[in-house]
């Protein structure tokens, strides 16, 4: 049994957080999680998802609001223990719910190509060109929330 959670900023939980999107996101690219991005996530509304069974964390993301009109999802990231579970299109769900109920009307990301049509699968719309960050290719990603 899986249950979606907000992560409050700064609590033990977001640290577990920041310790899954590195092993998941960033570690394979040989990336490092910077500190200074820290003080920037305060502001974010985080999302997590807890395995009932052993309290542990196992999927996160974060909400990062553009304007007052847009929010950006990012940093959607599973264990790969227990990814094809379902766990990313739960956390997607909530976060899509949670940006509704603070007022935002679309929500957008930057997907890697590998996971394009898993957003489209579930509403989401490619926007602009396919561009590169870090080395990376990505695929900006829109949905509206109304």
């Amino acid at each position: 049994m899986k249950k979606m959670i907000d992560i409050d900023f700064g609590s033990s939980r977001y640290d577990e957080s920041v310790a899954l999107r590195y092993k998941i996101l960033l570690e394979p690219l040989g990336l490092k999680f910077l500190d200074t991005h820290r003080a920037k996530e305060a502001e974010y509304l985080h999302i997590g998802c807890i395995e009932n069974l052993d309290d542990r964390l196992v999927g996160s993301l974060i909400l990062a609001p553009v304007d007052n009109e847009i929010i950006r999802m990012m940093q959607v990231a599973v264990d790969t223990r227990y990814q094809g579970e379902g766990i990313g299109r739960e956390m997607v769900a909530y976060a899509e719910k949670r940006a509704k109920e603070a007022g935002f009307a679309k929500i957008i990301m930057h997907a890697m190509l590998s996971v394009v049509s898993f957003y489209e699968k579930i509403g989401y719309r490619q926007e602009g060109e396919i561009f590169e960050e870090q080395g990376i290719t990505f695929a900006k990603m829109v949905k509206d929330l109304k």
